[in-house]
């Protein structure tokens, strides 16, 4: 492999930081390194540039132990931008990226044509060239970050190095210098290795990720591999739910927050809220029955499906059905007894077919037992049903029968706040 971290580890001082790191990256790879505050993250840059070295190990490029080049060769293979570009003299932005032409000079010997047409092509790479001739000091931060990635080309690198390059950036820049990298390792062949803050860019834009937790990796692989709700809640502390995004088909994370402290001034915490849900219908309302302090149970819903993923996130007691399986009676039996328990329940906006039919049977149930029962009125009926018109003349006759309507969750806290004086 061209570049490879082999069982480095790292210290300040006496404290070991980096424990036995090894991964490798490609020509044309761009490797995402991500993890907690003080995982290691900025230490593993800074042993890659040669800042720090290693305690144990090595950093091979192309075979080549980096700590026995000389520096100006190590500075024709690598370059680095930092996290803090803060520049305080008025150089212009060329003078800037020219500075990267330092290791391909001897001394004394100034800038040739060519070295100017080097840092020009590397300006019109990152695009930037149209600032050539501003004072970087009157540079937004995402220009002047884009001047300092220009320079770090002009060494014409063979390994970029990159810590947090979107760090207080707004979203513009982000997409520009993430979709900026990944084209230098498509069409330059650059390995890139850059530690990033945000994990959905990562997930966008990275060929692979190493996950680091206390020095150590954790995990490595594809987006996919790496991304799993089980590994950020064991790394960063965090309930998120990982899902694929539609369009790019990508991982993207999206955080679940705890419920609120709830003081029980009221009588909230003695209701219980049952869900007839599934399919993500019921994620958002179980999380805000249960920050007012509502207790919340739900079903029939999919193993791993979006409710089924916020439920076990905030301690909901559910009842699920195997993906793509028809309910059966056994757990239309227990989905029966824990709606029974609930002093009011909700029909979300969910589509009904042959499989889920007997979620209505629950509705009609609590009706029966002249509890409070609200049924999401959102989409039309019709259009959710797949029973050849069974569940829409049923839905109808739980409203004639007394269901109270709704068109969103806040109609639901409205009702919930009135029924229970809350």
């Amino acid at each position: 492999m061209p570049l490879e971290i082999k069982d480095v580890d790292a210290h300040y001082g006496s404290t070991k930081i980096l424990d036995s790191i090894n991964f490798s990256a490609s020509h044309g790879e761009l490797m995402g390194i991500i993890g907690p505050n003080g995982s290691g993250k900025t230490t593993l840059l800074r042993t890659i540039s040669r800042i720090l070295k290693p305690k144990v190990g090595a950093i091979l490029l192309e075979g080549r132990d980096v700590q026995g080049m000389k520096d100006r060769e190590f500075s024709r293979n690598f370059a680095a931008v930092p996290q803090d570009t803060t520049i305080n003299f008025d150089f212009s932005a060329l003078d800037i990226v020219i500075m990267g032409r330092s290791p391909h000079l001897g001394r004394l010997e100034l800038e040739t044509e060519k070295d100017i047409e080097i840092a020009r092509r590397s300006m019109e790479l990152t695009n930037c060239w149209r600032l050539a001739e501003r004072p970087i000091t009157e540079l937004s931060g995402g220009e002047r970050q884009l001047v300092i990635i220009a320079r770090a080309l002009t060494q014409e690198p063979k390994v970029l190095l990159l810590d947090e390059p979107t760090s207080h950036l707004d979203i513009k820049y982000q997409i520009e210098i993430m979709g900026l990298l990944k084209r230098l390792t498509s069409e330059e062949k650059l390995i890139v290795i850059a530690v990033i803050h945000d994990l959905n860019l990562a997930a966008r834009y990275c060929d692979r990720l190493v996950l680091l937790h206390k020095g150590k990796i954790v995990s490595l692989g594809t987006q996919a591999q790496v991304l799993t709700a089980e590994n950020i809640k064991n790394t960063f502390g965090a309930d998120v739910i990982v899902k694929k995004h539609a369009l790019t088909n990508q991982c993207y994370v999206s955080p679940v927050p705890s419920p609120l402290k709830h003081e029980n001034k009221n009588e909230a915490g003695r209701v219980t809220i049952h869900l007839i849900c599934g399919g993500g219908e019921g994620a958002s309302l179980m999380h805000e029955l249960s920050v007012k302090g509502y207790s919340v149970t739900a079903g029939v819903v999919n193993l791993l499906d979006t409710d089924y993923e916020v439920a076990k996130l905030l301690n909901i007691p559910i009842v699920t059905e195997a993906p793509f399986s028809p309910i059966t009676q056994e757990v239309f039996q227990a989905h029966l007894t824990l709606a029974d328990k609930a002093n009011m329940v909700v029909l979300c906006n969910i589509p009904f077919g042959s499989g889920n039919l007997k979620n209505l049977e629950v509705a009609e149930a609590a009706l029966k037992r002249k509890k409070a029962l609200v049924v999401f009125d959102t989409t039309n009926i019709e259009k959710r049903d797949f029973t050849n018109g069974e569940a829409a003349k049923r839905f109808i006759a739980l409203k004639n029968k007394g269901a109270l309507t709704v068109k969103n969750e806040e109609e639901v806290l409205k009702i919930t706040r009135q029924v229970f004086k809350d």
